[in-house]
């Protein structure tokens, strides 16, 4: 290992080429990011006592002994983000000292010359800088255009343009001699003498910057010969992150793999921060390749199977809305390792789609039911994580059936009755509980062909939170026992797009009113609408009906 202290520029500004390896996460910095960057560049410059500002290390492999080219290649192991992101910033003052005509004693071409083209060579090799396989095609047209398309929407055209952006009113010379005051410690290793795994997580000890995901990828990839290396991401890797492209939280990759963890090991207490080292324990460095290809095939197979669970990528549609109402409506994620489990039988015709439907059919009644009788949660991640052992192929359903029912005899396990769960669901707040959404969907749609959609539906309370003289008057004699006992329970609620105009108003005019019950589509309203009374007994009578 060789490391020094030196000028970012001067770093650069060799003949040479930093690649990054496809084991390396995409370029992913953030316009938060590039604020910061830039907030300290014209600082460094403001402040005439700054002689340097340190940041950061840059680590890359140097080529091994054999390679002639006259073009040294370095594959970066870390520090892509600041790397590509100055280049960005160079790249925009580049551009902005011709479009402003202005002299800051280095011109457009110097600047591009010295630091992001090897002046005289052609094809991939006049890049200083080649990005990894997903993001090299923005990457060079960036560097190849004037004027970016507006429509190109990409992390590093966002970024360019914030670039952009700030050079049109800065001063260009004093952003020029802040950058020339950055320094970097570049950190060369040496194929034959350092260990790149060993000193990535070194780096990355604390995981800042990097998720489970990502160090995962390079733990795999990372030392493998360059074939092998690309066989593994093209063929598994590449497809299983591109399922993950436009999920909603990137932790979605991270979660999958923990789940996935769960499953193949039954360690049911996994959280982020723990899945790096749990995955480096399941899969021991110094693999084989036939082995090592044959869990990463398995990863990415697992990862088509939560790609239709839990981002709904499934396309039979009784399967896509089980799995949306086990995992988005009741948001119970428990489930997710017996659910992959399943699904991969599923997917190896182990069981047909009636079956799969009926065993997504007792979770979700399950974990609802639990929600209701208010039955402690802490214990459901043992259940499901033991759940899978209990599965007997030759007799999936059934034995899936039979391990439910098993679970009658733990209190903390069993699964509530239909005496319980009919009483709880009559009595206890159900308003206060985030599945109450969830509930009054099912009753609504209970029995329908074609689901009438109540997405943009707010809970409304009949009775209100808040009573006026007239609602004592309607309530009787206990107004306020009444109203503290069923408030929030089943028999109270429904569901209106009319939320805040029915408000507090008495059970006529909420019953007569534009958007009215007696006006509503919903067949939840349809004893509301012909109710004379709305007091205790007319609540108790709604609440067994339904």
């Amino acid at each position: 290992m060789k490391a020094n202290e030196t000028s970012f520029l001067w770093f650069l500004q060799k003949p040479q080429q930093f690649s990054v390896p496809i084991f390396q996460r995409r370029y992913s910095w953030e316009k938060e990011q590039c604020e910061r960057l830039w907030n300290d560049i014209v600082r460094i410059e403001e402040h005439s006592g700054i002689s340097s500002h340190f940041l950061g290390s840059i680590v890359y492999i140097e080529p091994g002994v054999q390679n002639t080219s006259r073009i040294q290649e370095f594959r970066v192991i870390d520090g892509q983000q600041r790397l590509t992101t100055l280049s960005l910033l160079i790249m925009a003052l580049s551009r902005a000292i011709e479009k402003r005509g202005i002299d800051i004693g280095i011109t457009r071409t110097q600047l591009q010359d010295y630091y992001l083209f090897n002046a005289h060579e052609e094809g991939e090799l006049r890049y200083k800088l080649l990005l990894t396989q997903r993001d090299k095609e923005i990457w060079v047209q960036l560097l190849g255009v004037t004027e970016l398309p507006a429509d190109l929407s990409h992390l590093l055209a966002d970024n360019y343009r914030f670039f952009e952006t700030k050079f049109k009113t800065a001063d260009l010379s004093k952003v020029y001699a802040g950058i020339q005051k950055l320094m970097v410690v570049n950190i060369a290793l040496e194929p034959a003498h350092d260990n790149p795994q060993l000193i990535f997580d070194s780096l990355n000890s604390t995981g800042l910057g990097l998720t489970e995901a990502d160090r995962i990828r390079n733990y795999v990839l990372m030392g493998q010969d360059t074939a092998f290396q690309n066989r593994l991401y093209e063929e598994h890797w590449l497809p299983m992150e591109q399922r993950f492209d436009g999920a909603s939280d990137r932790r979605q990759f991270d979660w999958f793999i923990m789940y996935y963890l769960r499953l193949k090991t039954g360690q049911v207490r996994l959280i982020n921060g723990s899945v790096y080292e749990t995955f480096k324990a399941y899969l021991p460095s110094g693999q084989r390749q036939e082995a090592l290809e044959s869990v990463v095939a398995e990863i990415a197979r697992y990862s088509q199977h939560y790609a239709n669970i839990v981002l709904l990528k499934e396309e039979e549609p009784e399967l896509r809305a089980r799995c949306r109402d086990i995992i988005w409506d009741l948001d119970f994620w428990t489930p997710i390792p017996f659910l992959l489990g399943v699904y991969d039988d599923y997917a190896q015709d182990d069981i047909g789609t009636v079956e799969l439907i009926n065993i997504l059919r007792l979770v979700e009644s399950y974990v609802f039911r639990r929600a209701i009788c208010g039955m402690p949660t802490n214990s459901l991640h043992m259940i499901f994580a033991a759940l899978m052992k209990e599965v007997d192929k030759s007799n999936y359903l059934q034995s899936v059936k039979t391990a439910f029912l098993r679970m009658s005899t733990n209190e903390r396990r069993r699964y509530p009755t239909d005496s319980e769960f009919r009483r709880d669901l009559m009595d206890r707040n159900v308003y206060d509980s985030q599945r109450c959404a969830y509930l009054l969907r099912k009753l609504e749609n209970y029995g329908h062909e074609e689901p009438e959609d109540v997405s943009e539906y707010s809970i409304e309370h009949v009775m209100p939170q808040t009573l006026t003289e007239e609602w004592q008057r309607e309530l009787g004699a206990n107004f306020q026992e009444t109203h503290e006992t069923y408030l929030h329970t089943l028999g109270n609620l429904t569901l209106t797009r009319y939320n805040s105009k029915l408000s507090n108003r008495s059970f006529r005019q909420k019953q007569d009113m534009k958007g009215g019950f007696r006006k509503s589509p919903l067949q939840l309203n349809r004893s509301l609408a012909e109710a004379e009374v709305w007091n205790e007994d007319a609540i108790r009578e709604r609440a067994e009906e339904l």
